[in-house]
């Protein structure tokens, strides 16, 4: 009796193991490696970085307004209605961006440049960070991070605006991993992008859901933000929404002056929006 438990006991080990390498090889398909798209008529991925020409600076006369909002993969009856409030921004950070035909056509009504970093496909279906803008990123990166436990990729987009005072706007749009108690897989996410930072002397903007559902989260956002000297928007009206009580978006800034930040209620997605007005300096 004994010798037969263990036989199904190790053959449930040898099933359950298995499965997970066969879940894992599945997943990773769906990931697939870290690529950058321009989106419009024909959207297409290609590397993992692009750069664009182009004339148009993306600020109006010195002022530079900004929107960032998890748009909930478009599961809410009037995302598009809220899309197009937020298009009215010279720059739109979104998360959880499911890039169907239905927002295809919502970006060409807008009449935004869009680029989009992939964290995963599903059915030919690209889900990840995407970021609208009034003039074409210079350049635009993609990055991936796995979450710990799904296995499903979070993406990361950093990309580069030119601005009416000559210099140049770095950008980076995070979903940040949520699965990942110990922190290890959260903290190298955000070493992906250091070096971004490191290397760029312009103003910077460093938004999205960074998933700081606790307290432990929140402070790898701080110490990376201190080792760059990225500001924390304060907003007038603070309606992000939380978890545990902890706000999961966020949006910091260097090099800008900060006119005013609100974060509204919306039923258009489980999170609601931020919107900002900065000046540029001289």
């Amino acid at each position: 009796m004994k010798i037969r438990s263990i036989k199904f006991g190790l053959a449930a080990v040898l099933l359950s193991s298995v499965a997970i390498v066969c879940y894992h090889q599945i997943i990773a398909s769906f990931n697939g490696d870290a690529a950058v798209m321009s989106v419009g008529q024909q959207p297409h991925f290609t590397h993992h970085c692009i750069s664009e020409s182009g004339s148009e600076v993306l600020d109006d006369a010195g002022v530079l307004s900004v929107a960032v909002w998890n748009i909930y993969k478009q599961q809410k009856p009037n995302w598009q209605q809220q899309l197009h409030a937020l298009a009215t921004k010279d720059l739109v950070l979104l998360q959880e961006a499911k890039l169907n035909q239905a927002l295809n056509q919502q970006i060409v009504e807008v009449n935004k440049h869009a680029v989009m970093a992939k964290g995963f496909a599903i059915r030919g279906v690209t889900m990840g960070v995407m970021t609208l803008s009034n003039s074409k990123a210079q350049e635009a990166c993609a990055y991936q991070s796995t979450e710990p436990w799904i296995r499903f990729a979070k993406s990361t987009l950093v990309s580069r605006y030119p601005l009416s005072n000559g210099q140049t706007l770095l950008v980076v749009n995070l979903h940040g991993v949520n699965f990942d108690w110990r922190l290890s897989s959260y903290q190298a996410q955000w070493g992906l992008v250091a070096k971004q930072l490191q290397v760029h002397s312009g103003p910077i903007i460093v938004a999205g859901d960074f998933n700081t559902w606790r307290a432990g989260r929140m402070a790898v956002v701080s110490d990376f933000a201190a080792q760059y000297d990225l500001i924390s928007a304060k907003f007038q009206h603070d309606y992000r929404s939380r978890v545990l009580g902890q706000p999961l978006d966020h949006l910091f800034y260097r090099g800008l002056q900060l006119v005013q930040a609100s974060a509204t209620p919306s039923t258009a997605s489980d999170h609601n929006p931020i919107t900002a007005k900065f000046n540029l300096d001289n």
